[in-house]
Formats: C-alpha cells, sequence, structure tokens
C-alpha cells in the first residue's frame, strides 16, 4: 500500500464559505504567503450556503450596498483567485489533531495528511431535522429542511410542494415563506413555539407581513398526517413550558411541512480533536484572538456561534485569520498571558463570546468585541458590562431580543482595567 501522501502549509482554512474565505484572505493580508494557505471545501464550488441565499439583504454593514449571496460570496471568492491563495473543492475534510494535522480526501489528491502552523476552523452549521425535535406522526414525503427546500428552488428548480406549512420562525424559513409564493406555492401559516420570533424583524416585516401569511407564535406542531405523502398537520398552542396545551388542536390540510428550527454549529471535527465546546452555542470556546482551547487551532463563522448576518460572520472570519498569521508569524506570547478572565453571562442573557479574555503579559490587552443573546425581549435596557463590580462599558437599547444578536465594543483604554485584577467580566441586560 502506498505511503499516505503529506503536505505542510501554514494555515489551513477548512470550510470554503463566507467565514473561511475571509479568514485566508486576512491571513494573507497579514503576511502569510498565498502558496502557504490552503482553503478545503467539500462541495464543488467555493461560496457556502450563501450560493443558494438568491435574495437581496447581504452585505449591507461591509460594503454599503444590497447584495444577493452569490454576489457576495463571489466578491470574496474572486479575491481568493486574484490573491492567488491555494484552495480544493469536492474535499472531505475527515480529521483534526491537536497537533494541527488535517487529514482530508478528495478526488483530486486522494487521501492526504497536511501539517499546519495553525488551523481556522469554519465548517459553518447544519439544520435541525424532524428527528432532532421529535414530531409524532408518520414518515411520510413532504417534510424538508427549509435549506433543502432552498436549495431545490433556487439551484435544482424544484418545487417541494403546493400547500405548505413552516415550522419555526428562523431566517431561513421566513425567506422561504416568501420565495415560496414568489413561486406560486401557498404558505398557510408559519408556528412558532416561543412566545417571540427567532428571526430578524426585517424579515417578519418582508416575508410574512408584506404576504399577508400569518405568524402564530407559542404555537407548534404535534402531528403529521399521511402516509404517501404529507396530507395535512395538526398544530397546537402551548403553555409557558412550551407543551401543547390540550382542547386546542387544529388541522390544517397541506402536502409539505418545512422546518426552521434552529442551526446546529458544524463542530463534529472540532469535537474529535478534543476542542472544548460551549454547551450553550454549540461552538468552541474562545479568548478574544479566537483561538480554541487547542493552541493555533481557531474558530469563525457559524462555526463558532450562529449568526444573523454575514456581514459580521466576515468581519469575526477576519480576526481569525490574523490571529492564526500572528500566531504563526511567532507572535504566540499574545495567546499565552499570565492570566485568563471569563465572560460570563449575567441577567437576561444566553451566552458571551468570546467565552475568556487573556491579559498578555508583555502586551496590550487591545480592543476586546463582546457578542450576546438575550434569552427573552426586553425594551428600554441597559447592557452593562462590568468586572469586580467595576461597570466598564453601559450601553442604552431600546429593544433586544434573542432573534437578533448584539455587541458591544470594549476599548483598548477599558480592556487594560482587566489586568488590574478582575476575577470575571460580566454582561448583564438592566430594566431601566
Amino acid at each position: 500500500m502506498a505511503d499516505t501522501p503529506t503536505i505542510n502549509k501554514k494555515i489551513i482554512v477548512i470550510g470554503g464559505g463566507p467565514a473561511g474565505l475571509a479568514a485566508a484572505l486576512e491571513a494573507h493580508r497579514s503576511g502569510i504567503e498565498p502558496d502557504e494557505i490552503l482553503i478545503i471545501e467539500r462541495d464543488k464550488e467555493l461560496g457556502g450556503i450563501l450560493n443558494q441565499c438568491i435574495h437581496a439583504g447581504f452585505g449591507l454593514h461591509f460594503f454599503g450596498e444590497e447584495l444577493t449571496g452569490p454576489e457576495y460570496s463571489g466578491r470574496f471568492i474572486e479575491m481568493v483567485k486574484e490573491a492567488g491563495i491555494g484552495y480544493l473543492t469536492g474535499a472531505m475534510a475527515l480529521g483534526v489533531s491537536a497537533d494541527r494535522e488535517v487529514t482530508f480526501v478528495s478526488p483530486e489528491t486522494g487521501y492526504v495528511t497536511a501539517k499546519a502552523g495553525a488551523i481556522v476552523l469554519a465548517m459553518g452549521c447544519r439544520e435541525r431535522t424532524r428527528g432532532a425535535i421529535g414530531i409524532p406522526g408518520t414518515r411520510p414525503q413532504g417534510v424538508f429542511t427549509a435549506g433543502t427546500a432552498q436549495r431545490y428552488v433556487n439551484i435544482e428548480g424544484i418545487l417541494p410542494g403546493r400547500r405548505i406549512v413552516i415550522l419555526g420562525s428562523g431566517d431561513i424559513g421566513l425567506i422561504m415563506a416568501r420565495r415560496l409564493t414568489l413561486e406560486g406555492a401557498k404558505v398557510l401559516c408559519v408556528c412558532e413555539i416561543m412566545p417571540y420570533s427567532s428571526g430578524l424583524a426585517r424579515n417578519i416585516a418582508q416575508c410574512l407581513n408584506d404576504f399577508g401569511i400569518p405568524l402564530y407564535l407559542s404555537h407548534t406542531v404535534t402531528e403529521i398526517r399521511g402516509k404517501n405523502r404529507v396530507e395535512g398537520v395538526v398544530i397546537s398552542q402551548v403553555d409557558e413550558n412550551r407543551k401543547p396545551i390540550p382542547g386546542t388542536e387544529r388541522y390544517i390540510e397541506c402536502d409539505t411541512l418545512l422546518l426552521s428550527v434552529g442551526l446546529i454549529p458544524e463542530n463534529e471535527l472540532s469535537r474529535a480533536a478534543g476542542v472544548q465546546l460551549d454547551d450553550v452555542t454549540g461552538g468552541p470556546i474562545v479568548d478574544q484572538y479566537l483561538q480554541t482551547s487547542i493552541p493555533g487551532v481557531f474558530a469563525c463563522g457559524n462555526v463558532l456561534q450562529v449568526h444573523d448576518l454575514v456581514d459580521y460572520v466576515t468581519r469575526e472570519a477576519f480576526s481569525a485569520g490574523r490571529s492564526a498569521a500572528n500566531y504563526v508569524l511567532g507572535k504566540a506570547g499574545l495567546y499565552d498571558g499570565a492570566r485568563v478572565i471569563p465572560t460570563l453571562p449575567g441577567e437576561g442573557l444566553r451566552y458571551v463570546v468570546p467565552q475568556r479574555i487573556v491579559i498578555p503579559e508583555n502586551e496590550p490587552v487591545g480592543e476586546v468585541h463582546l457578542f450576546y443573546r438575550s434569552t427573552a425581549t426586553y425594551r428600554d435596557v441597559k447592557v452593562v458590562v462590568s468586572a469586580g463590580g467595576e461597570v466598564l462599558r453601559t450601553l442604552r437599547r431600546k429593544i433586544v431580543t434573542p432573534g437578533e444578536m448584539e455587541n458591544c465594543i470594549l476599548t483598548a483604554e477599558i480592556t487594560e482595567k482587566l489586568r488590574a485584577g478582575a476575577g470575571e467580566l460580566r454582561v448583564d441586560i438592566v430594566r431601566e
């Protein structure tokens, strides 16, 4: 048997979607030669999920103009190609080790082991399926995740159904409600088990309200009926514990059920490598440099935390790419500080990313971007960042919702205060 070929790269990026493309570009801009960078993408082309997102609304923050998903990713693909950064498509990463070895296979290369100076994890996320939420009933045709339906309609040119119920008000489901309506299907309703939508407010307005599609909050699908094909679903109202309320059942005749019930960061490779994961986000635990618990392994994009806007994915990926380059170029001391301060979600918050802040011994802490999500919808509140009893920053917000990720910038002047000895940093939502 022939020996497994081995290659050496300074930086390997796993995932060729918007996060991976931006991380590779920034690594090159930070001093890494393009032929020392390798992007590994399992799909047949670069671009990731944006290739099937043909609706507009991308790039408003980053480019200052409204683009479709393929237009947004296309700009980064062109920049990667112009820079001469190496990439492989149709390449499946099979494993990542703690000593920064990546094994992958592709028709072009066969089975390969690649050694890297640093690795950027940018594998994105996947959708929750029917099995993950346990809807009772038979297993007929016509049950799809919203992303699968999006690919069928936008790439394959296949309409999955004519009379459609959507479970979950995630952004993909909302966007598909509009898309399917424009293609001639009848979207009967969107059901959301929570008392609030999990999607962006603009998508509620533009994808549901503008088309007269009802949104039933505190409702879920409790039964799927049909043998060969979906014939209908039963929806029920739920109580404050998200349990169906007897007597509230309602039968809706339909031929298709779309599921938009959440996204899961794609961290099988991370877990197998021994990367420490956050139970709430499902992504790696990272510091302000986006380094995981394994030195030289960084994470960004939806593999780290599920984002609402790709513009924020890009900025986060720039940070990961820059950090990976600095690590390879010998600035590893930045990540090995004398102290590590945990960042904790306080009152009203589900999580905070990064989960820790490293205090370098001989370097300034620098600017830190905190990202967080609320546990519920709050109006007229303050977001308070504190450490050791000292308030570091206060932000006033008219509204904070779980469907929109919030962020707060701690300037270098603020973060230097952490050097004095604060045990932990907290972010709380405080009512005015």
